[in-house]
């Protein structure tokens, strides 16, 4: 007689049933984190007394999670004005060291940007609100709520007593938001040490390009700034007496300006897309095959148009192609009112968006050169000196290594659906620090939606999406324990 008995749940089973079952608590925890200010942009003391309480916070849960940590000192930090206040300290943190076990190693952040609820947020910033079933708090979608959504998952295992299936360490830092600063020096001290036994690195930042379905990120642009001086002399002019009889800065700046980029976007520097690579066959069916509506991406970005009517087309853009954007001109009168001077000197700044294969320093080349073959054609008595504010570069993954197949299989079983492979607008230089110092593979899996509002106001991660995203994290612990016996 065969036995009509339900059989027991597997160990994901009852994870993902517990972190259901505890999600209450997870919030309150998120809500914790959120209350801490850990704001680094601003160099005031109090705030920085507060980033390092914040990464006291994370380090006492990895404790209790039974890690190994390690608390590195990075050394201090000198601003503009001569202050000099200390870096946060950098964690590391290990939890098991079983060889038969792939490890990952997942890279967060703990601090946030500047927030103030007069600057158009609708609650206090610091007092995580649920409304609707959105978490809204500054840190929620960048970077508390995804880092602690990991968390999660392993103390569910831990809870449960059910063995974890990865060794699991743990990277945060707290100067994410300020270009990462003793991260790569760190990274490169650890490369044979920390990362040595690494498996695959997992970076918790950035959002799906859809408000419904999950992404995988593969790739994200890299970013060449540039200033281009134009000085007569260091003092304005009265145009009503100088007007007319000088080759005026802001005359020439404007046209040099002018000549980056036509009004389709396309960049017109002499030999700025001779490294861009082809579009493949296996690209385009990506492309179709993204959650993305064109019109509603539109609507939702509050603009009358935009340069590209397809999905395929406008993503491409997004993501493969190069762009340039002005930002600014420094030196011009931009208050309110009437005020007829000539600036004697101006500054213009602009930036180009690199995609893997183009060579910064060919890019900043052909830059200079360029401005200075438009310059000459104005016989300006003016002088022209072209910098370059900063360089990073563009990152991109193999998405046939083990981490994305364990990914997309996760997201599989805890959405229901395959995810987006999509690409990211924005340019974050540890993925490309991370992968060619250690030689690791890297994957960026994260876990908000489109409209989450990173660094602006009224940042929020919905509930549902902190809570799957913690069953997600255990799924994926599970699927890469499966595929190390492939390897």
């Amino acid at each position: 007689m065969f036995s009509t008995s339900t059989p027991p749940p597997g160990p994901l089973e009852k994870v993902l049933q517990y972190i259901e079952l505890h999600q209450d608590e997870f919030v309150q925890t998120l809500k914790e984190w959120v209350a801490v200010e850990s704001n680094w942009v601003q160099p005031v003391p109090r705030l920085r007394r507060e980033l390092h309480r914040m990464v006291g916070l994370a380090a006492d849960r990895f404790q209790g999670l039974g890690a190994r940590l390690a608390s590195v000192d990075t050394g201090f930090h000198q601003l503009p004005d001569g202050q000099t206040l200390p870096i946060p300290p950098i964690l590391l943190a290990e939890l098991g060291s079983d060889p038969k076990k792939p490890t990952v190693c997942f890279s967060g952040h703990m601090d946030v940007q500047p927030a103030r609820q007069e600057d158009g947020w609708l609650t206090d910033p610091y007092t995580l609100t649920e409304v609707d079933g959105k978490l809204y708090g500054r840190g929620t979608t960048d970077n508390k709520g995804p880092v602690l959504a990991w968390i999660n998952a392993v103390s569910a295992f831990k809870a449960l007593d059910e063995d974890l299936p990865v060794n699991v360490k743990f990277l945060i830092e707290g100067m994410e938001e300020a270009r990462s600063l003793a991260l790569e020096e760190l990274v490169w001290k650890e490369k044979s040490g920390f990362f040595s036994s690494v498996d695959c690195i997992v970076i918790l930042d950035n959002l799906w390009i859809s408000q419904r379905k999950p992404a995988l990120i593969y790739g994200t642009w890299g970013n060449s700034y540039f200033t281009v001086e134009v000085k007569c002399r260091d003092q304005d002019f009265h145009s009503g007496t100088f007007g007319g009889i000088l080759n005026e800065p802001m005359a020439d700046l404007v046209a040099l300006l002018g000549s980056l980029v036509d009004k389709s976007g396309c960049i017109l520097v002499p030999g700025l897309y001779e490294r861009v690579a082809p579009v493949t066959e296996e690209e385009k069916r990506m492309y179709e095959a993204i959650d993305l509506d064109v019109g509603e991406f539109r609507s939702s970005s509050r603009v009358k148009g935009l340069l590209f009517d397809t999905k395929e087309e406008l993503l491409m853009h997004l993501w493969r192609y190069p762009s340039l954007s002005i930002h600014g001109i420094e030196g011009a009168f931009h208050e309110p009112g009437a005020k007829t001077v000539i600036p004697g000197r101006v500054i213009g700044k602009f930036s180009i968006r690199l995609v893997p294969h183009m060579d910064m320093s060919v890019v900043e080349t052909q830059v200079k050169q360029h401005l200075e073959y438009i310059f000459s054609k104005r016989n300006s008595s003016n002088q022209m000196t072209v910098s370059t504010a900063l360089g990073l570069h563009p990152w991109i993954a193999n998405i046939s290594d083990h981490q994305y197949l364990a990914a997309k299989r996760a997201i599989k079983t805890v959405f229901g659906t395959e995810p987006d492979m999509i690409r990211d607008g924005s340019t974050i230089p540890i993925a490309k620090t991370l992968q060619d110092t250690t030689q690791k593979s890297v994957i960026m899996l994260p876990l908000g939606t489109v409209d989450d509002g990173e660094h602006s106001q009224n940042e929020k991660i919905n509930r549902w999406n902190y809570i799957q995203g913690s069953k997600l994290f255990a799924a994926f612990f599970l699927e890469m324990a499966k595929l190390r016996s492939s390897w």
